[in-house]
């Protein structure tokens, strides 16, 4: 054999072996498999292998593609819930697994976009351009290596900066049933909070409430900063707790960086009720009120992700909205979201017939965070005021139908004088924003009598 040939031989062994190695760090193909039953929005399929959470397209004999995720398996068979429309779903559908699709891309092209829970945008204003790909669900973060909550963060509410003052990384509730103002409160919240970036997630809410909030509640300069995901309720229950997911990773995304997020979730009590759907559509025994175990599960799974960062110094400020059911403040969802939450927010009907907005409950709320941020002579201030709210709200029957004699009790005495100054310095218009230090000076007036502030850092 000549040179050129001998070479020719071993330059073609070469070729294979390297061939031979790439086929060796291949993953196996995909094994199809059959639609054998439907429950509901429930998909059974049987032949097929894949794992939860892994994303399977379903092809019926018309060549119609519906897509769809594993939640849970019995045996050999696999449980799958659609992320869109199931109509033209027969029998003996191929099931093709697609693993590795649990990622989404995420950049700057996403500011003032509004996308549903798939990324796909919804302003019919073309592709949107990303620049990386993060995971759905998030990566845990070390709860030791997270920054502390150590700075006030202004969000433009005078009675939130004042007396629940939210720290820059804080996780809060915003409790409240319907018709008392909890959709304003964001958008004021979402227009006036010194963020670089804003991520609102409208889950499971009334379709008609996604525009409304985009073009009245939070307007043209609001949107221009913020990015919008809308999975309403006539979305699929998976759809919902992808919208969820997905605007969490946008708001990590944006912490990274190294920029300062306020994420405000509309609702998560929708998000709970989408998972209480999947749950016990695949057998799941529902423990508390009708909610499976796998909800509780899965709300501090969705909310610890927010937070400070470990190293970027980026934050994600989130404001959870938890539906009050009949203005029951102890549904399981919202007993389960006060004992995971940095704070709580309670908007009260009450207040909100009587004509104050915001009608927050002052007695009611609380920030947990909120004596590590500021100042002694501010936390005096918002503590005084508490009291002397309290005790007119405790007294305001007998003194409404003048029962209450004067100097039966000095601090009821003190209390009704203030009350005026205190109902103002409560009451905000929607269009007004209020900075954070004219929210001190202006806490100060309504309780004269108190030594005044000399700083908002500790």
């Amino acid at each position: 054999m000549s040179a050129a040939a001998l070479a020719a031989q071993q330059r073609w062994v070469r070729a294979l072996e390297r061939s031979t190695a790439r086929l060796a760090h291949l993953p196996p193909p995909p094994v199809a498999g059959r639609l054998t039953r439907m429950v509901g929005l429930t998909l059974e399929a049987s032949g097929c292998q894949a794992a939860v959470g892994d994303r399977c397209e379903i092809v019926t004999a018309d060549d119609m593609h519906i897509n769809a995720e594993v939640v849970g398996f019995a045996g050999e068979n696999i449980y799958l819930m659609p992320t869109g429309d199931i109509h033209g779903l027969k029998p003996g559908a191929r099931v093709l697994p697609r693993p590795g699709t649990g990622t989404v891309g995420v950049g700057p092209g996403l500011l003032g976009r509004v996308v549903d829970g798939a990324c796909e945008p919804l302003d019919g204003r073309g592709p949107i351009a990303v620049t990386a790909r993060v995971r759905l669900t998030g990566t845990p973060i070390n709860p030791l290596a997270r920054r502390r909550i150590s700075e006030p963060l202004d969000v433009g509410v005078r009675a939130i900066n004042g007396l629940l003052t939210v720290g820059r990384g804080q996780r809060i509730g915003l409790f409240a049933g319907s018709g008392v103002g909890k959709s304003v409160l964001l958008g004021m919240m979402a227009r006036y909070t010194q963020a670089d970036v804003i991520v609102v997630g409208l889950i499971g809410e009334r379709g008609r409430e996604v525009k409304e909030f985009i073009e009245s509640i939070l307007g043209p300069a609001g949107l221009a900063r913020a990015v919008v995901v809308a999975t309403p309720a006539d979305h699929p229950p998976l759809m919902r707790l992808h919208g969820a997911w997905l605007a969490t990773s946008i708001a990590e995304y944006f912490r990274d960086q190294g920029q300062s997020v306020l994420l405000i979730m509309d609702s998560l009590t929708r998000f709970a009720q989408a998972q209480r759907e999947i749950g016990l559509a695949i057998g799941e025994a529902p423990a508390t009120k009708g909610y499976p175990p796998s909800v509780f599960a899965r709300l501090p799974q969705l909310v610890e992700r927010a937070g400070n960062g470990v190293n970027t110094g980026g934050s994600i400020t989130a404001f959870y909205t938890v539906l009050a059911e009949g203005d029951d403040h102890n549904d399981p969802i919202a007993d389960a979201a006060r004992a995971i939450l940095d704070g709580h927010i309670v908007l009260s009907r009450r207040i909100a017939d009587g004509g104050r907005y915001p009608a927050i409950d002052v007695e009611a709320s609380v920030s947990r965070v909120m004596h590590d941020i500021v100042s002694v002579a501010h936390s005096d201030l918002a503590r005084r005021l508490r009291q002397r709210s309290a005790l007119y709200e405790h007294n305001r029957d007998l003194i409404t139908i003048g029962a209450y004699q004067r100097g039966s009790d000095p601090r009821v005495d003190e209390a009704i004088a203030s009350w005026p100054q205190i109902e103002s310095y409560l009451r905000q218009d929607m269009r007004q924003s209020v900075l954070l230090a004219d929210s001190i000076s202006q806490l100060q007036q309504a309780v004269p009598d108190a030594a005044p502030p000399r700083s908002t850092s500790p």
